[in-house]
């Protein structure tokens, strides 16, 4: 590898414990059309040229699992790092970013149970870091949104046209997302995702028009969902899934 080269990593989020889908194995290893989930994820991070290496944050116990059964078994091509998953998905995140070198330029932050992540989602993430120094991958919201109070009473109803789903990929630059981390971590701050660590740092964040297959598997129904999702042919092969 050129050493002068900037160098941009995928951080893939599989340290979930997939309580929500009631069964002993981990959510991201279930089985979505004949693979595991985290494969349908993994392939498409192993198109993108410009990402140098992938750092898949999951239990220790678990490295041998993914080497052979999952990177190997299913030609992931793309060189894999691994680091210790957190207690929560925040902890898990900065495990990873901690594995890459000082010199890593950008870093795309993914859950790795978003299997309909597609090409143009990553490579418009990363883009926008390079511009702006973040850039979170989202949808606007379809239905009305109302803030209600501790007894479920309304407490009004906020302009739809400003709010957007927050989804993953998420890109930054690697100093500056260290930068959001390291202060949270200081301030005894948990945050939602890692845009808004970075929004505490008064630094903008660019929203990148992503999609609504863009699901996060987390219950049976989601998995129902994506199966439907493949069945139907909507992951077009563009998406860089490999069916």
């Amino acid at each position: 590898m050129d050493p002068l080269k900037k160098q941009n990593y995928g951080v893939i989020v599989a340290g979930g414990k997939g309580s929500r889908m009631g069964g002993r194995q981990k959510k991201q290893y279930l089985p979505l059309h004949g693979k595991p989930i985290i494969v349908h994820t993994l392939s498409v991070f192993d198109t993108i040229e410009s990402l140098d290496a992938l750092v898949i944050v999951a239990a220790p116990e678990e490295y041998e699992y993914l080497k052979e059964d999952i990177i190997k078994r299913y030609g992931i091509q793309k060189r894999t790092l691994f680091a210790p998953a957190g207690e929560e998905r925040q902890e898990s995140v900065y495990s990873g970013l901690k594995k890459l070198p000082q010199e890593a330029n950008i870093v795309v932050i993914h859950d790795a149970v978003r299997p309909f992540v597609t090409r143009e989602m990553i490579l418009g993430s990363i883009e926008g870091a390079e511009k702006y120094g973040a850039a979170v991958v989202g949808v606007p919201v379809k239905d009305t949104i109302r803030r209600v109070d501790a007894e479920l009473f309304s407490l009004g109803t906020p302009e739809r046209s400003g709010l957007w789903l927050v989804q993953t990929p998420q890109a930054f630059d690697y100093r500056l997302i260290m930068e959001a981390h390291q202060a949270a971590v200081r301030d005894g701050y948990l945050g939602t995702d890692d845009g808004v660590l970075v929004e505490r740092l008064n630094r903008p964040v660019k929203m990148i028009e992503g999609s609504y297959r863009n699901i996060k598997i987390t219950t049976p129904e989601d998995l129902m969902i994506g199966e439907q999702f493949l069945i139907r042919g909507i992951a077009e092969d563009e998406s860089g899934n490999r069916l």
